[in-house]
């Protein structure tokens, strides 16, 4: 028996996102961390909480959340929580990393991007 059924959880998702754009980490750290217990493959909650942490200017901690998504997240989510570790190394200052991760994750024109050169 689930706790939460898939509304349930959208709907704290949602809730998530919320205080994670306001980079209301406590907030957003009880509630993605849940979904995480509820949700262990799922990309969602990793992504909601590592945008918390760059939009309070933690982004080192945001790289090692999303390093361990990588170990976690279903195969089907990989290039996005590649694609958003792409740019919390960016923002850690890690730029060749940066590069590199955004091209693993196919997203060759987001890493020429984030890195200013042309896309071709």
């Amino acid at each position: 028996m689930q706790l939460l059924d898939s509304e349930e959880i959208q709907l704290l998702a949602q809730v998530g996102m919320l205080a994670s754009a306001r980079a209301d980490v406590a907030s957003a750290l009880a509630i993605h961390e849940a979904l995480m217990l509820l949700r262990p493959d799922r990309d969602f909650a990793y992504a909601g909480l590592a945008v918390c942490f760059l939009n309070a200017g933690r982004s080192d901690e945001a790289v090692r959340l999303l390093e361990q998504a990588v170990l976690n997240v279903r195969q089907a989510d990989l290039p996005d929580i590649k694609a958003l570790l792409a740019l919390a190394l960016q923002q850690a200052g890690r730029l060749s990393e940066s590069r590199r991760v955004a091209r693993e994750a196919g997203h060759a024109v987001l890493a020429r991007t984030m890195l200013g050169e042309p896309s071709d």
